[in-house]
């Protein structure tokens, strides 16, 4: 377990550094940078002046001597300094990590609820009126992009309770009601979207799972439905369910653009995006190495997920 451990840390940690020259590198392949953006709103170029700035935000210097200073950057904690905003990385991107992960926590915590029941209701009842009601919904669930049925619950709301979501943010400690309902709308929008594909992969897997000899082995002993299902089958059919839900989490974090634009939610998707349209390499860099390690560790949680839902997984010493 050590071994395997210590090794698929150093394969994120290798991937990480190829993530890094590979956001580093398509940032300046992109046309323009905040200098040209800044000359370009006020209408006019002068040389002297823009060259001043490129030397004052360190923009003057080779390629590979940025990449090694941003390097360094991360290693010691200091993330640098945003070029629009004149602040620290870390205090702009601080208070908008517990957004997206509270945001992405809660709508994986909805999915789960509501796809994997649902999933193994529909194996179940394979080929029943419930079981072509429940496909038809997560086919419906698929088909609807979370921040057009983010706006329908925001419409919906407006015109039948004539009550709209609150859209300027409430920390928890201000209102925790408010606070709660603010996420648990767009959380469902979300998360709703992730439970109909969970739902179809539980399904898929929990049906094969019921095939096997040892299924009706354990009918034939007595055991009844819900034993079998719910302690035998379902165990044994989660592991593409778990790995499903990492991925779908790992998304969730770089995937909520425009859901938190629709809820004017401050978070880091949301941020990513102004980040880039103003060319400010800092935050985009961060925020985008951010988003690599919350999916390289939602990978390795997986991974590790395996050998404790099923004892025939091992992992050598």
């Amino acid at each position: 377990m050590k071994t395997y451990l210590l090794q698929r840390i150093a394969i994120a940690l290798l991937t990480l550094f190829g993530m890094s020259i590979v956001i580093f590198g398509l940032l300046r392949l992109a046309p323009g940078d905040i200098v040209d953006i800044l000359f370009a709103a006020a209408g006019y170029v002068d040389v002297k002046q823009k060259q001043a700035i490129l030397k004052e935000l360190g923009m003057d210097r080779p390629y590979w001597v940025q990449y090694l200073e941003w390097l360094w950057q991360i290693v010691t904690g200091d993330l640098g300094k945003s070029y629009r905003y004149e602040l620290p990385a870390w205090e702009l991107i601080k208070p908008l990590l517990p957004v997206t992960l509270e945001l992405a926590g809660l709508a994986i915590v909805i999915s789960v609820l509501l796809g994997v029941p649902t999933g193994v209701i529909s194996a179940v009842r394979q080929d029943s009126g419930l079981d072509y009601v429940l496909r038809l919904l997560s086919l419906a669930g698929l088909s609807m992009p979370s921040f057009w049925l983010a706006m329908v619950i925001i419409l919906g709301c407006v015109a039948w309770f004539g009550w709209i979501p609150p859209m300027t943010y409430v920390g928890p400690r201000e209102n925790l009601r408010l606070h709660a309902l603010q996420f648990l709308l767009p959380a469902l929008a979300v998360g709703y979207r992730s439970s109909a594909l969970i739902m179809r992969i539980t399904r898929s897997a929990l049906l094969e799972v019921l095939r096997e000899d040892y299924i009706r082995t354990a009918e034939a002993k007595g055991q009844t439905t819900r034993v079998v299902v719910w302690r035998h089958a379902l165990r044994n059919a989660m592991l593409p369910v778990v790995t499903v839900i990492g991925i779908e989490f790992a998304f969730m974090i770089g995937g909520l653009v425009v859901t938190e634009t629709v809820f004017n939610l401050p978070g880091v998707a949301r941020f990513l995006v102004e980040a880039i349209q103003w060319r400010d390499y800092p935050m985009v860099q961060n925020l985008v190495m951010f988003i690599a390690i919350v999916v390289i560790l939602s990978n390795l949680a997986v991974d590790l997920l395996y050998g404790v839902l099923d004892p025939r997984v091992r992992y050598g010493d």
